[in-house]
């Protein structure tokens, strides 16, 4: 039985760096193509990566050969692109996030249902050493009861091209925002009681947020903080969780990023130095080694999916709640109020 064929829409950072690289490394797909408007970039594709260059993409979508479609393009785009596709008896992942609002969100969801086809969100953090670390600690008992988890992902400087343009859905937010919102969903299952969210915007020649904070109550009295900038030349711990039996503190991220860039992402491993630490009721302090991180996960359960030997990892119900969190904090910043959204349990 043939793989599925998969094109890349875009080649940007995304498209090139972790869309078309990962899905070259998956044995259950086939990279067929990447689709570009740029001339010069459909030379770089071939020369790069052996595959079929699409000037346009309507061209991609018109091709009887092409199975899957994948979302690299501005955030903005996702929904019309993805509709399109679907309709087009295409499956689709979109690059996160999924979309921009609620109302895209579900107008895709009922594209993927109408069609009978898959529609998933590139959600790969949750392939992260640091997030698999947490889990696991949760997993064994360690923390006890998990009520307070805070997650920052910092850094220093403005976003670069579409990513410092609000009508692109550009911003923190919804860029490091989402992978961290996405964990702690997951981490959180419960329904979503309160979100309140501070927004600024510190960068003259953008009209994006230069620092988000989103403070997310559940049922139960547990509480998520979520905060992402991009004016922190000492950032903030990656996670910090506080349960009932312990507490975890981590710095660093994942090195899969780095070593991906390099080439070879197999190669990523963590500095000791980056070690979290686990403190227990008991008085004991250690460090956690991080669990390997491994994104090639995602692709790889994509082509299971297909295969139907395997559920999707991230679910539309999932990513609805994701985005339904997002949709109230920027609610939340408009009014400086906080707001109660209605986002049930999974």
């Amino acid at each position: 039985m043939p793989k599925p064929r998969a094109v890349v829409i875009g080649y940007g950072y995304a498209g090139r760096s972790f869309h078309s690289y990962l899905i070259g490394l998956t044995g259950g797909l086939e990279l067929h193509g990447v689709s570009s408007r740029n001339p010069e970039t459909r030379e770089k594709i071939v020369r790069e990566r052996g595959c079929r260059a699409y000037a346009s993409f309507e061209e991609v979508i018109e091709d009887p050969d092409v199975d899957l479609v994948v979302l690299a393009t501005p955030h903005d785009t996702h929904a019309e692109l993805a509709v399109r596709a679907m309709d087009a008896s295409k499956h689709v992942v979109t690059d996160k996030p999924m979309c921009t609002s609620l109302a895209e969100c579900d107008r895709m969801t009922e594209a993927a249902e109408r069609n009978d086809v898959l529609l998933t969100v590139f959600q790969n953090r949750r392939w992260d050493g640091d997030y698999l670390t947490l889990r696991k600690l949760l997993d064994e008992g360690r923390l006890g009861g998990l009520r307070w988890l805070e997650m920052a992902w910092q850094t220093f400087g403005p976003p670069g091209r579409w990513r410092g343009e609000t009508k692109k859905g550009g911003g923190r937010l919804f860029d490091l925002g989402t992978h961290m919102i996405d964990q702690v969903m997951q981490v959180f299952p419960q329904a979503v009681e309160s979100v309140y969210c501070r927004l600024h915007r510190d960068y003259p020649e953008h009209d994006v947020d230069s620092h988000a904070m989103v403070v997310i109550g559940f049922e139960g009295g547990r509480t998520a903080v979520v905060d992402a900038g991009g004016m922190h030349l000492i950032p903030k711990p990656r996670v910090h969780a506080f349960g009932t039996q312990g507490t975890f503190i981590k710095h660093g991220l994942d090195p899969q990023e780095n070593a991906m860039r390099q080439g070879d992402i197999d190669a990523a491993e963590e500095p000791e130095e980056n070690y979290g630490r686990l403190k227990t009721a008991d008085g004991h302090e250690r460090a956690v080694p991080t669990v390997p991180g491994r994104w090639r996960n995602f692709y790889e359960n994509v082509a299971d999916a297909l295969a139907k030997r395997a559920e999707l990892a991230i679910k539309l119900p999932e990513a609805r709640r994701v985005i339904a969190v997002l949709d109230a904090a920027f609610r939340s910043a408009e009014s400086g109020q906080v707001v109660r959204p209605d986002i049930p349990a999974l």
